[in-house]
């Protein structure tokens, strides 16, 4: 299969920065009016990390104009935002392990107006990989490479934490993601994946390791999705331009969307470097929601080490829709308009696209 570029090139709009882009999330929004996104900074000359709120102009082109700011203690490592009883807030996680809640001004979301926090070395030896928050629910996930996997439980004035497991070490793990308020997901080396449940302590209940293609078992998964719809499918992305869906009714085979096959079977991939990012593409599903079949595994967006922002799709070929000389190292879907999209360029540039 060939890559083939946008039928309609989607409108670009980059916006140059003064310091290291880590990550991007867009705010949900209290009005419809509302444009908000918060983004993670590094400025490498004063060694110094921060979230920023910017609001997003509806013209055209939009425009991006900082709001507020939180100084963080150390680099973000992870970041995800939600709301509470239509109030926005962004949870942020630290290479230094701690972990941070900023909530926005009620009357107000594009300034942030409280933080809680949960100070280093408590969840984690060393920094925490990734975090999740639980649809309208005040749950987030914590992972770490230190096989610690915890639940913090969001309060109006702190943050308190549970122990769900402790590999001692003996696993590592990279990514996760809730897919119901009792179940949820891990990922980690060797492409493995894990299924947890709540209700059931004590391990995973299910377990995958990617040992289709033996001369790839040393990638890493940097980033999984669970689509509400069908949470019993797992979308995963990471090393060498890897990308596979992970279905639980069948766990040992994994299908592969990008990058790794058996033989010549393999996928073909729009990137051949790491999947920093992966997550379902609602708009895209939208679009063909006539030709979606039950079985099938919804189309999916994905960035790339080497520059790439692209949709790949079970049985299709990937569309790519920019290819840029840096890495792209984060991206977000709106949930309130699919079609527009905001990612993080490496070299210091953050991009607004628009596919509609």
């Amino acid at each position: 299969m060939a890559i083939t570029s946008h039928p309609q090139p989607p409108q670009i709009q980059r916006f140059p920065q003064s310091k290291y882009i880590d990550a991007v999330r867009w705010l949900p929004p209290v009005t419809a009016l509302d444009r908000f996104a918060a983004i993670a900074f590094f400025d490498s000359d004063s060694d110094t990390s921060s979230v920023e709120i910017y609001s997003i102009g509806s013209n055209n082109p939009p425009n991006l104009a900082p709001q507020s700011s939180w100084v963080s203690p150390s680099r973000v490592s992870s970041l995800k935002a939600s709301q509470s009883q239509h109030r926005p807030f962004v949870a942020a996680a630290t290479f230094s392990s701690s972990l941070h809640v900023l909530f926005s001004d009620p009357m107000d979301a594009s300034s942030l107006e409280s933080e809680i926090s949960i100070p280093g070395k408590v969840l984690h030896e060393g920094p925490i990989s990734c975090i999740d928050l639980m649809d309208g629910e005040l749950e987030c996930l914590t992972v770490g490479e230190d096989g610690k996997i915890n639940v913090v439980s969001i309060g109006v004035s702190n943050l308190n934490h549970r122990r769900v497991f402790d590999s001692s070490g003996l696993v590592s793990y990279t990514a996760t993601k809730w897919a119901s308020p009792a179940e949820f997901a891990t990922a980690g080396y060797g492409f493995s994946l894990q299924w947890w449940d709540q209700r059931k302590p004590g391990g995973a209940v299910s377990q995958f390791k990617g040992d289709w293609a033996q001369r790839r078992t040393s990638g890493i998964v940097h980033s999984i999705d669970i689509h509400p719809s069908r949470k019993h499918t797992c979308l995963a992305g990471g090393s060498l331009g890897t990308v596979f869906a992970w279905d639980l009714r069948w766990p040992q085979q994994p299908i592969i969307l990008s990058g790794v096959g058996t033989g010549d079977a393999g996928a073909h991939s729009p990137s051949e470097s790491e999947v920093w990012e992966v997550q379902y593409d609602r708009y895209a599903t939208s679009v063909n929601m006539g030709n979606s079949s039950s079985s099938k595994i919804l189309p999916a967006m994905i960035c790339s080490e080497d520059g790439i922002l692209a949709v790949i799709e079970q049985g299709e070929e990937p569309l790519e829709l920019v290819a840029e000389p840096c890495a792209i190292n984060s991206f977000d879907i709106d949930r309130q308009n699919p079609s527009d999209v905001i990612c993080s360029l490496e070299w210091e540039s953050i991009a607004v696209l628009s596919r509609s």
